[in-house]
């Protein structure tokens, strides 16, 4: 908890220093910016026909970074050796390993360490500035990036430039994850829990498994609690997926919301002592509307709002 303390004092202090110097398409762990401002542009530009995309993963960025060389650049804007040498502890101060102790840490930033997401900016904004200088419409969420290219020839170029640099800064680019390709085509890419294809996009398929597997611990079948407390809690879940997720196409949600509703129908289903989860008549003794004056807030409702009615004058 000290530690914690003291982590966040010092990011208090160098985050205003290094923060002016980040480039407007750097969108990760910045005041005022947020994962859905990045997909946001990246549906700008494939709307401007930026539609090759060099879709690249540094292979385990975060424990690999350097310390040297992040050092160095800190330095190029820190000169308090009392800043320096707290920050050189911080980075070196190994990890517990239960089966052989303490290991010193050599390479990388301490995992969740509340300094770390500034650090990894940092360490990538010699890049950004490289692919900015050159005309790139890049989009960076920490160590997670994609370039969108007009055409496959500007889309290898730079892909080239993003390896030269990488091998420079001492990281490797994922060899199965670092490819390129044409967002019209089928297949697409995935950036930050969305899946865009051929115009569209929708909540990729491991992001609608783990609001899957966030639910199921809710809506257990022999869970005791009353159904308004089961649908409260879940409303939660379905409020904080549904605002990251919203718009897309609309069948994803929908296809969601049915699934939700058969896991609490098998509530139900259960509590009247038949087994099996909900399905047939089931719709029938409780249909919708059933879990609509329950409180339960549909997912469609989230990510696809109705708009307001027009005003009569």
């Amino acid at each position: 908890m000290r530690d914690r303390v003291v982590q966040s004092a010092l990011l208090y202090v160098m985050e205003p220093i290094f923060e002016m110097g980040f480039t407007e398409h750097s969108y990760g762990f910045r005041p005022g910016r947020s994962a859905r401002h990045a997909v946001e542009r990246v549906e700008v530009l494939l709307e401007a026909g930026h539609t090759w995309v060099v879709d690249a993963d540094i292979k385990g960025y975060f424990e690999s970074i350097p310390q040297e060389l992040l050092l160095a650049l800190v330095r190029e804007k820190i000169a308090d050796g009392r800043i320096l040498a707290l920050l050189e502890k911080f980075l070196r101060q190994g990890v517990m390993d239960t089966a052989s102790g303490w290991e010193p840490t050599e390479n990388g930033t301490p995992q969740g360490a509340v300094i770390s997401p500034l650090l990894a900016n940092l360490y990538l904004n010699p890049l950004d500035h490289q692919m900015a200088g050159r005309g790139r419409e890049m989009i960076r969420y920490a160590d997670d990036f994609v370039i969108l290219c007009r055409t496959e020839a500007e889309a290898r170029e730079a892909l080239a430039e993003v390896r030269a640099w990488v091998a420079a800064a001492g990281l490797t680019l994922h060899p199965d994850k670092t490819r390129i390709v044409n967002a019209t085509d089928k297949g697409g890419f995935e950036f930050l829990g969305w899946h865009f294809e051929r115009g569209y996009r929708w909540p990729r398929e491991k992001s609608q498994e783990r609001f899957k597997d966030a639910i199921r611990k809710q809506t257990g079948r022999s869970d005791g609690r009353s159904l308004g407390v089961i649908i409260q809690n879940v409303n939660r879940r379905v409020r904080g997926w549904g605002n990251y997720f919203r718009g897309g196409v609309r069948n994803v949600p929908e296809r969601l919301d049915g699934w939700l509703r058969m896991r609490l129908r098998s509530i139900l289903r259960h509590r009247e002592k038949r087994k099996g989860r909900a399905a047939g008549l089931d719709h029938q003794r409780y249909p919708n509307t059933h879990f609509i004056r329950a409180g339960l807030t549909f997912l469609t409702a989230v990510t696809h709002p109705e708009p307001p009615a027009p005003r009569r004058t």
